[in-house]
């Protein structure tokens, strides 16, 4: 097993939309992505539990991000829309296992094994 390999992200206008997509080695039962921007601590965005597809998001991005997976291929995606100048940051794709029964959002160090190079998303105003 090796890391996530991300695409997409770019440079985009506040209200425009990018897709980011993640391709993992292997099947994990939880993928997602985290993200980081200067100066600002690395949270989570939005993971999924591969299985059964249930997904859980930043309050910061509901309603404006949608996740979803392709078993067939071990990959996610991340939808995009709305963007905001926030929204800016290094974009991580993550893969790992559930912790009590749940993918969690945050880095605690034990749920995410791999992470990808980082892609970068930039909003302008």
């Amino acid at each position: 097993q090796g890391e996530p390999v991300e695409s997409g992200g770019g440079s985009v206008q506040a209200g425009g939309s990018l897709r980011l997509s993640c391709a993992a080695q292997a099947y994990l039962r939880c993928m997602g992505w985290f993200r980081q921007d200067r100066g600002k601590e690395r949270e989570g965005v939005a993971v999924i539990r591969t299985g059964s597809g249930d997904a859980e998001y930043a309050d910061s991005v509901k309603g404006r991000f949608t996740i979803s997976r392709d078993n067939t291929k071990n990959m996610v995606d991340l939808q995009m829309n709305n963007l905001r100048p926030e929204d800016t940051g290094t974009y991580y794709c993550v893969a790992g296992q559930p912790v009590r029964g749940r993918c969690t959002l945050v880095d605690d160090g034990i749920s995410w094994k791999f992470w990808g190079q980082g892609t970068q998303v930039t909003v302008s105003s």
